[in-house]
């Protein structure tokens, strides 16, 4: 996932670096002074919470010093005094943006929410000035009707920092911009309200397991995790909670069905009708999105959001979906009938339920393959994975990575790296694996700083941050990863390639800075290597004795990986479904949002439904992720890297060919051209959707 909050979009077109007249500059604060650290990182050791509101209220000021030297200039507008200069402005503000809001995700505490929610506002506001004021939109305006002859990646900046200004009011008449500076606030407020309720919810639950019967059929490994965490908060006993890893091990592993139906009630009710509910923050959400759409006079949400995007429009999306579930629903239904039959042989009674589906699969796949999580985890081991992760970046693309303790990092389990193409300096890395309180649940990459070139032509090198929820050590073992885990660092790592190697000159079209169902593209891209030979006999050795993982685990491992793949499409399509449902509704219609949500999923649903669960209410990635009207774009951005890998097959995985025309032609471009164009030219031709289903074996 490529983390995106509300104000990313925003602070493309806004960062500076001057300082601000006749403000005075918070003494003793590290946020407003230069850094002197390693390739000019946060330092994170000198940072308080404190630090935060007086350090933004500087920039602030500082950055509208520098809105108004570019609305005084006295010569016409130019690409170079308007659109360049916006792009280039508002540094400052970026860098202490980038720092607290993605602590505020990986590092948070409840002083960091109260902030989050008093600074949030004031931020939507000034952003709301920007856009809305007339004199600067004039320019901006002028430029994009009157433009001499533009470089196709001048073109791009342009055409975006336009649209971001008539897609946020600057057409508006004066009374509607108004409604559309509530609407933003109260949207930007109601987005960190719903996720810091799904991470409360998380918090909320846990229990301490005393009797070791109830703990039948889990592994070992997965106990002493637990054993640890009940000994860190003085319990005798195995502790298990919502966190990925613990709650996963119970709904996959426990032989008590009793603990595997209340931990996935408890999963599948987080901020729904408790002291977290996130119901009400949904319709307002909603109906503030809706709002907001037809202010801009769309037809709704959805409309809206797609019209920069490569489906465009809301019908495309349904037909995409339509093609996949056709192909998909009737492989799964039949998947669904197997794995009922299996649990029955098992002396299984009644009807599968959906926490027994996580169960006997994992049974059933070992009976199939011989081969689970437990058998592979031990060639798995964190800091291999690590190197083989990196080792593939290094054979496909020259990138080399050096450990550097020096650089500060914003929690003890970070790691920092710097990051080389050949000797050309390209980025710093920082790697945060493991699940802890603060930390909200999934796993994405971000970044504290984009890359892009200053008014001096200085490269500006991104500071990229992959942050993800994985096993962690114990006091007998090391972190091991499941297959699964692999496969997520995997995707997360893509998505950072494409924020390292950006070579653009713009903020606005930097690195991941694409639309959304391409952003996909890289990350779903990397995933292919997981399950080749040539990748894991580079790292996959057993962590005890170092033997290398065999060829017949590798063909094992091969063998699974469209193990029930129908029912996998049906899943994400539900999700992409419900997503299409909250932003083409019309809000006022929707009286109970359970009710809604089983609407728009049932034709996907392939499991009895549960009552009292909820979808929507802890749906980060809609209603405070960035993936709003989106969520599809992981099946669209899969024919991508689908049709995209299976080049590399044709060619070689380890074509040094390929992988160069790659680089060149989509992870250094950036967002500088149309998504469709940087395919068509890495690929030769439009995407097809045949590898995809032939890949997952609905075809």
């Amino acid at each position: 996932m490529k983390r995106i909050t509300f104000f990313t979009v925003l602070l493309t077109l806004i960062s500076l670096n001057m300082n601000a007249q006749n403000v005075e500059k918070p003494k003793n604060n590290p946020l407003v002074e230069p850094w002197d650290t390693p390739f000019n990182t946060p330092p994170f050791d000198q940072i308080r919470e404190e630090h935060y509101q007086p350090a933004f209220a500087y920039a602030i000021a500082v950055a509208k010093d520098e809105l108004y030297r570019i609305k005084a200039v006295k010569m016409k507008a130019t690409f170079e005094n308007t659109i360049e200069a916006l792009d280039r402005s508002g540094r400052l503000l970026a860098d202490i943006s980038g720092i607290f809001f993605n602590l505020l995700e990986a590092n948070t505490s409840e002083n960091m929410q109260k902030i989050a929610q008093e600074v949030s506002p004031v931020l939507t506001a000034f952003y709301n000035d920007i856009y809305l004021d007339p004199a600067l939109f004039n320019r901006v305006k002028y430029v994009y009707d009157n433009h001499d002859q533009l470089t196709p990646e001048q073109e791009m900046p342009l055409d975006k920092t336009y649209k971001a200004f008539v897609r946020q009011g600057a057409n508006l008449p004066d009374a509607d911009k108004e409604k559309y500076r509530d609407y933003s606030m109260r949207l930007s407020t109601l987005s960190l309200t719903f996720g810091q309720n799904v991470l409360g919810a998380v918090n909320a639950y846990s229990k301490l397991i005393t009797d070791e019967k109830q703990l039948s059929g889990i592994p070992a490994s997965a106990l002493a995790i637990a054993k640890e965490k009940a000994m860190a908060k003085g319990m005798n006993g195995w502790l298990f909670d919502l966190s990925m890893p613990s709650c996963l091990a119970i709904l996959t592993y426990a032989d008590d069905r009793d603990l595997r139906h209340e931990f996935y009630m408890h999963y599948n009710t987080r901020a729904y009708k408790d002291e977290f509910d996130n119901q009400q923050v949904i319709k307002d959400i909603v109906m503030l999105r809706d709002s907001l759409a037809q202010l801009l006079g769309y037809s709704d949400y959805a409309a809206y959001v797609l019209e920069d995007r490569m489906a465009e429009n809301a019908k495309n999306v349904y037909n995409l979906e339509d093609k996949l579930l056709k192909h998909a629903y009737p492989v799964a239904k039949k998947e669904m009938k197997d794995l009922q039959e299996f649990a029955e042989s098992l002396g299984f009674k009644g009807e599968l339920q959906r926490w027994d589906f996580a169960y006997y699969s994992e049974k059933y796949k070992t009976a199939l393959f011989n081969v689970n999580d437990e058998m592979l985890k031990p060639y798995f081991k964190l800091e291999k994975v690590i190197d083989g992760v990196f080792g593939l970046a290094t054979d496909l693309f020259g990138l080399t990575f050096v450990p550097n303790s020096e650089i500060q990092v914003y929690h003890p389990d970070v790691k920092a790296y710097e990051v080389y193409r050949g000797k050309q300096f390209m980025a710093i890395l920082y790697l945060d694996f493991h699940p802890r309180d603060s930390k909200r649940g999934g796993a994405w990459m971000t970044a504290f700083r984009e890359q892009s070139v200053d008014a001096k032509g200085k490269d500006i090198r991104p500071l990229v941050s992959l942050v993800m929820n994985f096993t962690p050590s114990t006091a007998d073992a090391p972190s091991l990863l499941t297959f699964n885990e692999v496969r997520t660092f995997m995707h997360e790592f893509g998505h950072s390639l494409h924020g390292m190697l950006s070579e653009v000159h713009y903020n606005t079209i930097s690195g991941t800075s694409v639309p959304r169902d391409f952003v996909e593209l890289p990350s779903q891209l990397l995933e292919n290597w997981s399950t080749e030979k040539e990748f894991l006999s580079k790292f996959a050795f057993h962590y005890i004795t170092g033997e290398l993982i065999p060829d017949t685990l590798v063909q094992k491992i091969q063998d699974f990986e469209n193990f029930q793949s129908g029912y996998a499409c049906c899943r994400q399509l539900t999700f992409g479904l419900l997503d299409m449902m909250w932003h083409t509704c019309t809000p006022s219609a929707v009286d109970d949002v359970l009710t809604a949500e089983r609407k728009a999923i049932k034709k996907t649903e392939l499991l009895p439904v549960v009552e009292g669960t909820c979808i929507s209410t802890a749906f980060s990635h809609i209603f405070s992720g960035g993936y709003a009207a989106g969520y599809y774009g992981y099946k669209w951005a899969e024919v991508l890297d689908a049709d995209a890998f299976s080049l590399f097959k044709q060619k070689g995985v380890y074509n040094k060919q390929v992988a160069d025309s790659y680089v060149e032609n989509i992870l250094s471009k950036g967002g500088s051209e149309k998504a469709m164009d940087l395919f068509v030219r890495f690929r030769g031709r439009a995407p097809k959707i045949d590898a995809l289903l032939k890949r997952s074996g609905l075809k």
